[in-house]
């Protein structure tokens, strides 16, 4: 069963297998002597549940309901994959979007706060829990506001922590990284501040310059790399 899997998911594990077998996302039948047999449903279902995880980043509650709607003969919903969670550099000398396109009804409805456990932050990302305890303590990876739960921004920094580890680039680099953002945060607060005395909507406001300053850092580091 492995070896079918492993061509599409280089990083499967027998434990993986087993952590979603516990979390009631696939049943194999079991022979007498407790041997799983997986069948051909069996193997597209775990195809399924592996790539909403690698290329949607979905929390598993999401890929339950998902499931649960395909076992009763439904569609599950059509899904896009949230380019935040999985960020992919454009090419040196390509431009660089300094506004957002407009948001579908269906794009916003992906925007929805995630609520990940931190075992599903683990499972999702990859990222090995020894990493994952130093980003804490590091406070680069926290928990929502006032919850228990990772949100979407988590599992981005667990992603790239965890593809930064394939150039040599650890948590030491992460650091470096944190203090620029601290550096840019403060800008960006900075700068609004007169628009929000003037009675705009905090949220919108401080999401616009946020963005139009990480698009500036973008295209300036492109800029000097391209160099």
């Amino acid at each position: 069963m492995l070896p079918l899997l492993k061509n599409e998911f280089p990083d499967i594990s027998i434990s993986k297998i087993r952590f979603l077998e516990s979390e009631g996302l696939v049943a194999p039948e079991r022979a007498p002597s407790g041997y799983r047999r997986y069948s051909e449903g069996d193997i597209e279902r775990l195809r399924y549940i592996l790539r909403m995880q690698r290329d949607h980043y979905l929390p598993l509650k999401v890929i339950r309901d998902n499931l649960s709607l395909m076992d009763r003969g439904l569609e599950p919903p059509t899904i896009e994959t949230p380019a935040s969670a999985a960020p992919s550099a454009p090419p040196l000398a390509g431009p660089i979007p300094v506004v957002d396109p407009p948001e579908s009804s269906h794009s916003r409805a992906q925007r929805r706060p995630m609520k990940l456990t931190r075992r599903e932050l683990l499972q999702v990302s990859g990222l090995s829990e020894a990493t994952l305890i130093e980003m804490e303590r590091q406070q680069m990876v926290l928990p929502r506001r006032g919850s228990i739960y990772y949100g979407r921004e988590a599992l981005t920094l667990c992603v790239v922590a965890r593809r930064l580890q394939a150039y040599g680039m650890d948590t030491r680099h992460l650091r470096a990284i944190k203090q620029a953002a601290e550096r840019e945060a403060g800008l960006v607060e900075q700068g609004v501040q007169p628009h929000l005395a003037r009675g705009q909507n905090p949220a919108q406001t401080l999401h616009e310059v946020s963005q139009l300053v990480m698009h500036a850092h973008a295209a300036m580091m492109y800029t000097l790399l391209e160099r």
